[in-house]
């Protein structure tokens, strides 16, 4: 099947904003893919690349070789071509994956060059989510969707799920199983403004447990082996012999474990997230570390022990198994009530011993692996900060010709300027996105051909975030935590945006 045939597929479910039309568009395509193509065409489609990442930037493609006229590459060719991309490694491999990328874009057309710009950058955004592409396949295979989403559960990468019921059918999906050492996509939650309306989606009593701000973990052990796989389903067994040690003095030597590990203070209380995730990403000098930034772990849920699988047990079921298999002290503290009192007092503690949140759980629901479960409700204290929009980046995809990554400043009181705490795009909808182009290039101070536009420090936004930490990468030495666009407030002048003191009062 030629990419051609996907770019034209993607651009009419762009274009069709009915979920069952999409359904159809993308299902017609799929009962035509060949079955050594199916997993790539899944992939593709579903905004997802087969490599993960391919290790190219999106400074690598501001500047493509002209279209071809006529298409003619095959989906297998461009994925050999992705995959040699990412292949590339150590000396002269910058030089050689720019080279690569140019012959990939050299053989492709217009629409087919716009297809993949946006599939690379992440911003296919056609509305094939995995809800519609679930139903797709199932259309294209003559499968029911509920045996799609129960492959899913267990296999945890739709791509391949996806592929197994194109090529085999009912009989390939029912071939998955919950293997322990290979990762299922956890379970994941809601989330709801503020805790009386989780409790009042819960509909009763509850699970309440504390939201940390950790690396999301997944623990398999079979006898003396021991597997630690993340939420993106990467191993990082090697980065956390913590938690490996903490497994295996277990008496249980068969089961699955969702958790939590946390890098925390000699006082009990959290590092913030950033240090966490410095330590589990890194691969150098691991004794060290875990000296000098020792990690802990919590479980909280149970997806099999003693060998019997779990997941389509309500969470008062896996939570009882799950206590009886792991020591207090390594259990995410949970409160059980529906008395809104309790609950708020048990919030509180969290936040005050620094953690993000908490989920509320009901005590009835399997486990939805991969999916944003009713079940799960998360509820955090959300921030917000008004601050200053010093330059801006013109956009890429669907954002093309569009400014809109932000640059964003906090007021610094001493010097009259701005220091900048990080960027973003998220929030943005059409018409802001329209509204900003026109109103940035009236306060720009640059040439407004170049990548980055600065701008006179005048326009005031409400920026959300999740949290603040501390980062070399911008003059401020620290930065936002999905920081998201709420509004402009042209109602406020610069003189009255948030200082950098009050963001470094943020900081954990």
């Amino acid at each position: 099947m030629l990419l051609i045939d996907l770019a034209r597929t993607s651009a009419a479910v762009a274009a069709d904003s009915a979920r069952l039309a999409k359904i159809r568009h993308l299902a017609d395509l799929l009962s035509r893919v060949e079955p050594h193509e199916a997993e790539i065409a899944v992939a593709y489609l579903s905004g997802e690349l087969p490599q993960r990442q391919i290790g190219v930037g999106y400074a690598s493609l501001r500047e493509l070789p002209d279209p071809r006229q006529i298409a003619s590459a095959t989906l297998t060719e461009v994925d050999d071509l992705l995959s040699r991309i990412k292949a590339q490694a150590g000396p002269g491999s910058q030089a050689a994956r720019k080279e690569l990328v140019a012959q990939l874009f050299r053989s492709l057309t217009r629409q087919e060059q716009s297809f993949l710009l946006r599939l690379l950058g992440g911003e296919l955004r056609q509305g094939a989510l995995n809800g519609v592409m679930i139903e797709a396949v199932a259309k294209a295979s003559g499968v029911p969707a509920a045996e799609v989403r129960r492959a899913l559960t267990l296999r945890g990468w739709l791509p391949a799920v996806g592929a197994a019921a194109l090529v085999g059918g009912v009989e390939a999906l029912r071939s998955f199983h919950l293997e322990v050492g290979r990762p299922v996509a956890p379970m994941l939650a809601q989330s709801a403004p503020n805790l009386p309306a989780a409790l009042l989606k819960l509909g009763g009593p509850g699970a309440l447990e504390w939201k940390l701000d950790g690396i999301r973990v997944q623990t398999h052990r079979s006898g003396d082996r021991v597997r630690v796989f993340t939420r993106t389903l990467d191993d990082i067994t090697a980065q956390v012999p913590e938690l490996v040690e903490a497994a295996l003095g277990l008496h249980a030597d068969d089961l699955v474990l969702d958790g939590e590990v946390i890098a925390v203070r000699p006082d009990g209380r959290p590092e913030p997230f950033q240090v966490t995730a410095g330590r589990v990403a890194s691969k150098l000098d691991v004794e060290r570390l875990r000296e000098t930034t020792p990690l802990r772990v919590f479980f909280f849920d149970a997806l099999r022990v003693h060998g019997k699988d779990m997941l389509d047990l309500p969470d008062a079921e896996r939570h009882a198994a799950l206590e009886q298999a792991v020591p207090s002290d390594l259990l995410i503290p949970r409160l059980v009530t529906a008395d809104p009192d309790e609950a708020a007092t048990f919030y509180s503690d969290a936040l005050r011993r620094g953690h993000e949140g908490i989920v509320a759980k009901s005590l009835t629901t399997p486990y939805a692996a991969g999916r944003r479960g009713a079940g799960w409700i998360k509820v955090k204290p959300r921030h917000t900060l008004d601050l200053v929009v010093l330059a801006a980046e013109w956009g890429h995809g669907r954002r093309q010709g569009k400014l809109s990554n932000l640059h964003l400043g906090a007021r610094d009181p001493e010097t009259g300027g701005f220091v900048m705490l990080g960027k973003t795009f998220k929030g943005l909808t059409d018409d802001l996105l329209n509204w900003q182009t026109e109103h940035f290039l009236t306060l720009a101070t640059g040439p407004s051909d170049e990548w980055v536009v600065p701008l006179r420090p005048e326009l005031v936004v409400e920026i959300a975030f999740d949290g603040v930490q501390r980062s070399p990468r911008y003059p401020g030495g620290m930065a936002l935590r999905f920081a998201r666009v709420l509004r402009y407030r042209p109602d406020k002048p610069p003189t009255e945006a948030d200082t950098i003191e009050t963001v470094r009062s943020l900081l954990l």
